[in-house]
């Protein structure tokens, strides 16, 4: 999909559903009446089996599943006080490795040639990553819990610094609730790395689909050489730990545009098309060369019927596609 066809037709008609949203059609956009659902308690101790293979237009995923590896690789998502062990099999010809940013891990963890703790080709090796709640140490200063949005990705590949493997697509995404934070219908990944997005081809998204009402929460990471500004059209959330307000007096700035730079990560919730409607609404690095070279996708928010106004596929495209970065949770 070419976003320099992204013609006027399209950008009036989002417009139009702005400017012309009545009363009337708000409770379309308030969401289900029915409580938010919150993260349990954390202590479990999870085993997961990650692959690390090159796919076929020679870039490089990680997937649950072997044949099956995706840029970015999976959501990886735990609670507060859970163990993740995390057996990793290097289908490559070359080294390669998992690393994480934000959860607790020992050397042997760490994912460097610097103390051996790689894979080497054809083997397997397995990473034990650790969460905690927050609490007072001994001293009685605060020690912060792991809760918040971190990622992992290779530090191996082309590099002792991994920069080969983040280049071709060795990252992915972790989630690490507090128990009672807000669940999401559906968390997709967006990761601005170098000038592509989710390193696919300028000018063509990703796209993420929703319906009015929908909780939808994004998982954002940078990586590669250069600083952007996440933006998103129509819709805004906490610049803090969930990206959610925790009620009205809460100091946190409510934003819709955010500085990132390399290995920064967050994320945030959002109700599709609360107070605004259904639309083609654009995401984009606000950097505009970036955005005039191709840093765009859309989040496309259906009404209920599944109509969006103003937009033609036809016009952009195949349509959304998640690129294997979207996890829906069940209900």
């Amino acid at each position: 999909m070419d976003r320099r066809s992204f013609n006027r037709r399209v950008l009036l008609g989002g417009a139009t559903v702005a400017t012309s949203l009545s009363l009337a059609s708000v409770p379309e956009a308030a969401g289900a009446a029915s409580p938010a659902r919150t993260a349990p308690a954390g202590g479990e101790v999870r085993h997961l089996k990650l692959y690390i293979e090159k796919l076929a237009d020679g870039q490089l995923g990680y997937g649950f599943e072997k044949g099956k590896a995706s840029i970015p690789g999976p959501l990886i998502e735990l609670n507060e006080g859970d163990t993740a062990h995390i057996e990793v099999e290097n289908t490559l010809d070359i080294p390669a490795s998992l690393h994480v940013h934000g959860l607790d891990y020992e050397i042997t963890s760490d994912g460097t040639k610097l103390n051996r703790s790689h894979v080497e080709p054809g083997a397997t090796r397995t990473y034990t990553w650790r969460t905690h709640a927050p609490g007072r140490r001994a001293d009685g200063t605060w020690r912060a819990g792991s809760a918040g949005y971190w990622h992992y990705h290779d530090h191996v590949v082309g590099t002792e610094h991994g920069t080969g493997g983040i280049r071709k697509g060795l990252y992915g995404p972790v989630v690490v609730r507090r128990k009672g934070d807000v669940l999401p219908d559906r968390t997709h990944t967006i990761v601005f790395n170098d000038m592509l997005i989710n390193n696919k081809p300028a000018h063509s998204g990703p796209d993420f689909e929703a319906t009015v009402g929908d909780r939808v929460e994004f998982v954002v990471i940078t990586h590669g050489e250069y600083y952007h500004t996440f933006h998103m059209h129509g819709h805004r959330w906490a610049d803090n730990r969930t990206g959610l307000l925790t009620g009205p007096d809460d100091p946190s700035q409510v934003v819709d545009n955010k500085i990132v730079g390399p290995a920064d990560s967050f994320g945030f919730q959002v109700i599709a098309g609360e107070g605004v409607g259904a639309g083609a609404w654009m995401y984009h690095c606000h950097v505009q060369s970036h955005s005039d070279m191709g840093m765009v996708g859309l989040f496309l928010v259906r009404k209920k019927d599944g109509t969006i106004p103003g937009y033609d596929p036809h016009d952009h495209g195949q349509g959304a596609s998640t690129g294997g970065t979207g996890t829906a949770h069940e209900h």
